[in-house]
């Protein structure tokens, strides 16, 4: 998916921004060896006994928190992510292949299903829960609907 569709459709400019996601893991070292051999790597600069900084991409991480850590952070409870669905994170993928590839894996090494597979044919995504719950979303979008926006309600995608 294109960085740079959302601001076409929403008018806004292109600012290049780094996105941070932070999550609370119940154990570091079992989050990381999943997301490890999911093929992420992990940026010893920022990775401690405390928090991992996961590399997505050039723009986006993911600190993966203790709890104690995590709670440094916020004056609210923190979210059982078994229990409830605090956020969906979703990671783009270069083609159905990747998706599947990307999910099988997970669900290989203790992930858990998060749903049927969803096939809209301008765009195919599959879900999973990482080990504390945690629900992870992989998505391919045909290009050709990357730049136009999605099919018209009963279109096919061209």
């Amino acid at each position: 998916m294109s960085s740079h569709a959302p601001y076409r459709q929403s008018g806004m400019t292109n600012t290049q921004r780094t996105i941070f996601l932070n999550v609370a893991v119940r154990d570091l070292a079992v989050s990381k060896s999943f997301f490890e051999q999911l093929g992420f790597e992990f940026n010893p600069a920022f990775t401690n006994d405390d928090a991992a900084c996961m590399v997505i991409s050039p723009q986006a991480y993911a600190m993966l928190h203790t709890p104690g850590s995590f709670e440094r952070f916020t004056l609210r409870p923190t979210a059982d992510p078994t229990q409830s669905t605090e956020v969906i994170l979703a990671l783009s993928a270069e083609s159905r292949e990747e998706v599947d590839t990307l999910a099988d894996k997970a669900l290989q090494i203790g992930g858990s299903p998060a749903g049927d597979a969803e096939d809209y044919g301008f765009m195919y995504q599959r879900s999973f829960h990482d080990p504390d719950g945690h629900l992870w979303e992989v998505a391919w979008m045909d290009p050709a609907a990357d730049e136009s926006g999605p099919p018209a309600e009963g279109e096919t995608a061209a």
